[in-house]
């Protein structure tokens, strides 16, 4: 691996848990093109894999779970137009079907802060350090922060920290509720994989309909997400009953 260019890695941790590493440690694992699509290709990977039932993202190193993106490697873009048509590395966490966790230590600025906010579930030190910086730099992110700050922690608080760029630690982050488990530094990573096999030991098709009928919840009105929920209840019940040989 050339740490110019970073690498993010697949593997697996036990019996089905995935597991996402961003790794370009000595750049605060700030992303690069290349990279976005390696973490397409990681979260395609994943929800081909009939064995993974969770996947957890991380950052390699001890500094920072993502950075965001290298602003120095925006200069491979021709133009805005081709900035505009980019491959984005955030659908694709988006699209995971399986329930995904961030374990965060460190920085998580700008698309780290997206990534962190794109997954499921956060598992948070106490000591990270995030920010939405893109305002100072003369324009807004554009990898769901705004959609999904707004959703978790509402209004106000997504417009606090979109418009000043300030920075707020893992503890802000839990008060304003971005972080569903805060823990001591060090202890994230354990406590995702903790996190992750509890919700692996489950079955999958279980997991990944209650996840469709929460996404559903936020994007439906109450009527059609309960007949949303109805009919993935009755593909659980048939792929119960298949296993049953009925």
């Amino acid at each position: 691996m050339s740490d110019n260019n970073g690498e993010v890695r697949f593997e697996t941790l036990g019996k089905n848990v995935g597991h996402i590493i961003i790794d370009r440690p000595k750049k605060h694992n700030a992303l690069t093109p290349l990279m976005y699509r390696q973490i397409g290709e990681a979260c395609d990977r994943a929800n081909k894999l009939d064995e993974v039932h969770a996947v957890i993202f991380s950052g390699a190193g001890e500094k920072a779970f993502c950075a965001g993106s290298d602003t120095a490697a925006l200069d491979e873009y021709e133009d805005f137009w081709a900035w505009r048509n980019r491959y984005d590395y955030i659908p694709p966490i988006r699209a995971l079907r399986k329930p995904a966790i961030a374990a965060v230590k460190g920085w998580a600025l700008g698309g780290g802060l997206e990534i962190a906010l794109a997954c499921d579930l956060r598992v948070v030190a106490k000591s990270a350090q995030f920010s939405a910086p893109e305002v100072a730099l003369g324009w807004n992110g554009a990898g769901g922060a705004a959609q999904h700050l707004t959703r978790m922690c509402g209004y106000g608080q997504a417009m606090k920290y979109l418009l000043t760029g300030e920075r707020f630690n893992g503890e802000e982050a839990h008060r304003i509720g971005m972080v569903e488990w805060l823990v001591e530094p060090g202890e994230e990573m354990a406590k995702a994989i903790e996190v992750a096999q509890l919700i692996a030991g489950h079955s999958s098709p279980a997991t990944q309909a209650v996840k469709s009928s929460v996404r559903a919840a936020m994007n439906t009105s109450v009527d059609m997400g309960l007949q949303i929920e109805n009919e993935l209840m009755s593909l659980c019940f048939a792929k119960v009953e298949q296993a049953k040989g009925k």
